[in-house]
């Protein structure tokens, strides 16, 4: 249950990236011994990662923040289907699986109901690095005599394809190059870890990388890399509910599309070395958004994009290019007063003065926190059902939210 009218002003601290923390932990398979992650986010999916590891015969201990994989001599190659079916990331253990045992069988993923995320570009990278790949009885099935350097080129520059390509070419003989690769930050995370272990890795962040394999790799001890996306949920929240957040723990060059929108939307943004703040004193002024792989708008911030133009002065269209069904969330606005639609990629919406009151029901995790801050510029109090989505990527978020002097209460039942 949400209210409205609350201000949020404070400060909030940001964690390691959901983004980024599921695939370092998949990475922690390419090496024999004890691999230590900081800076963890305390979220569901990370002890979900841990039962995918386990089953792979690694020993997991979480500890607050602090997540430590052992990693046997020779992990098993076959991912349990029970723990893999429950989210998209446990599809990452395919490269690291392939690069120690040159075999894997993973289930097809699970996770949000967000749009059609196919495994071609991960089985078609893998290919090209001499691996036979197909899918039987709801698995990727993959094997391969020996893994050998290829160029790669990418359809498009897909997050989970990049990282699978990548990890099976750090133990692959000679060099892989893939173009068009994703450069997203939690993209530059995984390289930076996979070159403490001992990789070989040029181009971390642009579109091209280039890998050198190596026989094996080590075990090491990293700092998972700020969540942007919950840093920039942050910076919406404080501009719909016209507020003043200071956000500590990330980058703001992380965010620079994201927080140049939020200036367009009025809003005064300070950036400083690891953290942001932003003031919002008027109604926000509608901006247009347009989602796109990273240095682009992040799609996992399009339901904030929404939100945001609900409340906003004037009309605004968002356009998602990367997950066609992410605009379920906007069927949920309307119940709440929001003057949108949709038409093909494209939402148009005409802000309104104040939304109001009503039961909503989240379809994934930024829909679900999309929704919440809705219910924060509604009149009266706001129903949000399915909030489980939320605990998956958003570590303390009700406590948050109250420290920020937001009202909200989970009821059980």
């Amino acid at each position: 249950m949400v209210s409205g009218g609350a201000r949020l002003v404070g400060d909030v601290f940001v964690g390691g990236a959901k983004n980024s923390v599921l695939k370092l932990m998949a990475a922690a398979l390419l090496a024999q011994g004890r691999t230590v992650l900081t800076n963890a986010p305390e979220i569901a999916d990370v002890p979900l990662m841990a039962d995918v590891l386990r089953g792979l015969g690694a020993t997991v201990d979480i500890s607050g923040d602090t997540v430590t994989i052992d990693t046997p001599a020779e992990p098993d190659y076959h991912a349990d289907f029970d723990a893999v079916k429950q989210f998209r990331a446990s599809v990452c253990v395919l490269g690291p699986l392939m690069a120690r045992r040159h075999r894997a069988v993973v289930a097809l993923p699970g996770g949000d109901a967000i749009g059609s995320r196919p495994l071609d570009m991960h089985q078609a990278g893998l290919r090209a690095l001499g691996a036979q790949s197909t899918i039987e009885h709801g698995c990727v099935v993959a094997e391969a005599e020996r893994l050998s350097g290829a160029e790669v080129v990418l359809d498009f520059p897909s997050v989970g394809a990049t990282e699978n390509i990548l990890m099976a070419a750090v133990l692959a003989e000679g060099v892989t190059t893939i173009d068009n690769a994703a450069r997203e930050p939690e993209i530059v995370d995984l390289c930076v870890m996979l070159t403490e272990m001992g990789a070989r890795i040029d181009g971390a962040g642009s579109p091209t990388l280039t890998v050198t394999g190596v026989d094996a790799l080590t075990p090491t001890t990293h700092h998972v890399v700020g969540d942007r996306i919950v840093a920039g949920t942050w910076g919406v929240a404080a501009v719909m509910t016209r507020g003043d957040i200071t956000v500590h723990g990330i980058d703001p060059e992380h965010l620079r599309l994201v927080l140049k929108k939020l200036e367009g939307a009025g809003a005064r943004v300070d950036r400083f070395d690891d953290g942001f703040r932003v003031i919002q004193e008027s109604r926000p002024v509608a901006v247009d958004t347009a989602t796109l792989p990273f240095p682009g708008y992040p799609t996992d911030l399009q339901p904030m994009a929404i939100g945001l133009a609900t409340v906003s002065e004037g009309m605004s269209m968002v356009t998602e290019n990367v997950f066609e069904a992410r605009f379920r969330f906007v069927e949920e606005l309307v119940r709440l007063g929001a003057d949108a639609r949709t038409d093909g990629h494209h939402a148009v919406i005409r802000g309104v003065e104040r939304l109001s009151s009503a039961p909503v029901w989240s379809s994934d995790i930024r829909a679900g926190v999309g929704l919440v801050l809705a219910g924060l510029v509604a009149d009266g109090d706001t129903e949000v059902h399915d909030i489980e989505h939320i605990d998956r990527g958003y570590p303390n978020f009700e406590d948050q939210l109250r420290t920020l002097g937001g009202t909200i209460r989970r009821e059980i039942g």
